[in-house]
Parts: structure tokens; C-alpha cells; sequence
């Protein structure tokens, strides 16, 4: 194991008792609590309010940004082929929308399902904060595994209501969100658009279907913010977020569990630490450092203040599938019908990740060995625009409930992507950037 700096170097000897944070119960914690989920979502409401979709605004608009585009749907054929992607071929198999499912989790969440009997229907809005070819690629790949993606936009509430009236989920995976942390301070309004509206859209659907779904749906590990404490657990403390994206996600735990305690709605949310592997997204630094090494091109690699090391916590794409589909199914029914709760619901939230922190610098030297190329570096300072100087995760409590056990190495991992991105990226294909 790779072990460079005072925090990295008994990763397996981390106590796991809670945060001293957590004793405490005073008053002042828990009115900041209430003040920030609810600031939150006053944010939301004047977002909502002043980013309409176009069929209430008729100003122009980015379509892929943030509003809603017009999309074909509906019809016969169109219901036909939403029957068949989503119909059940298994004994003791589940039927999930998988939002997001272009996405590169979704295309690795729903390849498994459908691998297995699983009736599986995605839902997309194929936006173009990175490559659209690469998203169309993937749909592809989903196409010929026999899942159909709907095209359109999770805060669609009529498309949302059509999918749950032609189709009776059993489960639903949400993994529609505006991901990035640096995006965050270009476009900021995508991120509540997508995770905070999109996210109280599609609750809203859920609570309204009969019968209701168990959702599972990511979260981030971005939501520990400025937490020092190590490893992550889910008990410690999540009210320091240091990004918007983060602050998104955290609002969407908290909304979340309003939906579980009004309506009854099974919720699990995992929080995902730095995934990366084949199909992944370009805007990942092992993705664009393959990439501009390849060109030759210079790349920037950070590090903490007095020479300290960045590390992330990166965990391959099967190891979070597998976390995915344990948390679907142990995924207890919702309590609710026609929008009223009948009983306590089950409220889980789940770290999936490797456990294994490694130095950026050494993700840089693996790749360089891989490719068999020296990288041109660029050593610079961590910005202050959002990114942390580590993630590490406890995953105590998803091994014991999910029998969740990542086996996958850094090394192994980078290998299989690189060897993905060399076989996508060739025969005519370009990588973009």
C-alpha cells in the first residue's frame, strides 16, 4: 500500500470512534442544522422560481445547461418499448428507472441489472457538460444490452408521471446530477437545478406512484467538506461543505429524509468516493491527465500547503456497481400509496469506497508507466475553488448491512481503463480537449 504522508500512513489502524462532534448535544448544533437544511431550500425555491423551463419562459435559453428541452415522447410504440426494457426476466428480479443512465455510473449500474434479469429503463437528458458523443456511446452499449433510454429531463414532472403510469417500479436508482466541483463556480444555477429541483421532482413522482419505489440514489463524499477527521464515517459531521456541488448534495440528504418521514419513501443515498475506470467522465483527472499525456501536453498536478500531499480515495467502477446493486437490494419496500405514508420507512445513507488513499503524484507515476510516457508536470498550488486536500472512507457500516468489500487496486484499475481508452480512442476516435 502507498503511504506518504501522516495521514496516509496506518490507514488500517484509523480508531472508528465517533467524533467527539457527535457527544455533544448542545442546542447551538442543532438550530445550525435546522438553518442550513432550510437555506437550502429557500436557495432552491428562488432558483426554481427565476429558472423556469422554456414552456413558462419564452426567453432563449441554454438548453443543456439547465433548463428543460423539448423532447419526443409518447405514444404506442414508444410505451411498447418502455415495457420491454423495464419487464422483469428473472425469478426474484426488480424493475429500476435509472436516471442518469448515459452517465458513466448509470451505464456500469444497468449493464449489471440487465446482466442478471433485472428489468432496467433510463432516463437521460444527454447534456453536453462533457462530450455528448461519449454519452450517445454508451447509450449504445445500453441499446445492444437490451435497455431502453428515454430521453429527457428529470424535472419533466408530466414525463416523470407518464414513466410511473406505463411502467410499476419496484425500484428506482437516482444518478441524474450536475457533477464537478470547479464547474460549480461557472454555471452554478445547474447544480440546484439538477440536484436539488431534480432531485424534489422525482421524490415528488415517487411519492405520488403506486405502489411507491425504494430509491437509491448518490450522494457524494464531497459532503464531508472540510471534515479533518479520518477516515470518513457516516456519523461525523457533514455541515462544512466546501463546494457548492457538496452543499447541493448535503441539501439533497436532507431532503431526502423529509420525504422519508412525510411520505414513507424507502431512501438510501451512498455517498461515492472519487470512482473512475472504462466509460468514465473526461472532466476526472485520471481521464484528462491519460489524455494530454498521450498529446504531450503539460499537466497540473496539486499540492497541499508547505509541499503536503493530495490524496483521493479512488474506488473502481465494479466495486461501486456492486455496492449499487446491494443497496438495491436490501432496499425495504416504501410505506406510503397515493402520496400518504402508512408506516416508519427505511432511511439509509452508505459510504462506497476503497479505503486506500493514494497520493496524486502516484496515479500520475502508474499512468506514466501504463502509457509508457513521461508526463510533462506542472507542480501548483491546491486552489481554493472547491477541492479538498483528501478523501478517505470508513466503510465499516456498508460491509457489515451490504456485505460491500472493494477489491480492485489503483493499479489494476488504471490498467483496464487504460486499456479502454486506447481501444475507444482509436481507429478514427479522438479524444476531445
Amino acid at each position: 500500500m502507498l503511504k506518504h504522508s501522516s495521514y496516509l500512513d496506518n490507514t488500517g489502524k484509523f480508531k472508528m470512534e465517533k467524533s467527539p462532534y457527535f457527544h455533544s448535544k448542545s442546542r447551538w448544533h442543532s438550530s445550525l442544522m435546522k438553518l442550513t437544511f432550510w437555506s437550502f431550500i429557500f436557495l432552491a425555491l428562488i432558483f426554481i422560481f427565476f429558472y423556469r423551463s422554456p414552456s413558462s419562459n419564452p426567453l432563449p435559453q441554454d438548453p443543456s445547461r439547465r433548463s428543460l428541452r423539448t423532447y419526443n415522447w409518447g405514444g404506442l410504440a414508444w410505451e411498447k418499448r418502455l415495457r420491454s426494457s423495464a419487464r422483469i426476466r428473472s425469478r426474484d428480479g426488480i424493475s429500476v428507472l435509472v436516471t442518469g443512465d448515459a452517465g458513466f455510473v448509470g451505464t456500469h449500474v444497468s449493464t449489471a441489472l440487465k446482466r442478471r434479469g433485472d428489468g432496467v429503463l433510463g432516463l437521460d437528458n444527454f447534456n453536453d457538460y462533457y462530450d455528448p458523443s461519449l454519452k450517445r456511446a454508451r447509450q449504445a452499449l445500453l441499446d445492444r444490452s437490451g435497455v431502453f433510454i428515454v430521453e429527457g429531463d428529470i424535472n419533466d414532472s408530466t414525463l416523470l408521471r407518464k414513466l410511473f403510469e406505463v411502467v410499476a417500479f419496484t425500484h428506482v436508482m437516482h444518478l441524474a446530477a450536475q457533477a464537478g466541483v470547479r464547474y460549480a463556480m461557472e454555471n452554478p444555477s445547474s447544480y440546484v437545478h439538477s440536484n436539488i429541483a431534480g432531485l424534489v421532482s422525482l421524490l415528488e413522482a415517487c411519492k405520488s406512484a403506486n405502489p411507491q419505489p425504494a430509491i437509491v440514489w448518490a450522494s457524494s463524499s464531497s459532503v464531508y467538506g472540510l471534515n479533518s477527521k479520518v477516515p470518513f464515517s457516516e456519523k461525523d459531521r457533514t455541515d462544512q461543505p466546501a463546494s457548492l456541488y457538496a452543499a447541493t448534495k448535503k441539501a439533497g440528504e436532507e431532503i431526502a429524509h423529509t420525504y422519508n418521514h412525510i411520505y414513507g419513501l424507502s431512501l438510501t443515498a451512498l455517498r461515492f468516493f472519487t470512482v473512475y475506470g472504462p466509460w468514465g467522465r473526461p472532466d476526472m483527472a485520471y481521464f484528462f491527465f491519460t489524455r494530454d499525456i498521450l498529446k504531450g501536453k503539460t499537466i497540473s498536478i496539486f499540492e497541499a500547503a508547505n509541499h503536503g500531499t493530495v490524496a483521493r480515495d479512488f474506488t473502481y467502477i465494479d466495486d461501486i456497481v456492486k455496492g449499487c446493486l446491494a443497496a438495491l437490494d436490501t432496499a425495504e419496500k416504501s410505506t406510503g400509496s397515493g402520496g400518504k405514508k402508512k408506516g416508519p420507512a427505511q432511511f439509509r445513507i452508505y459510504n462506497l469506497g476503497n479505503t486506500s488513499p493514494v497520493p496524486v503524484s502516484d496515479l500520475v507515476s502508474i499512468l506514466e508507466r501504463l502509457l509508457k510516457v513521461n508526463a510533462k508536470k506542472n507542480i501548483i498550488k491546491l486552489p481554493q475553488n472547491g477541492d479538498v486536500r483528501f478523501t478517505h472512507a470508513n466503510i465499516s457500516l456498508a460491509q457489515r448491512e451490504l456485505g460491500y468489500k472493494p477489491s480492485t487496486d489503483l493499479q489494476t484499475g488504471l490498467k483496464k481503463f487504460v486499456k479502454w481508452y486506447l481501444g475507444y480512442y482509436s481507429g478514427g476516435k479522438k479524444a476531445t480537449g
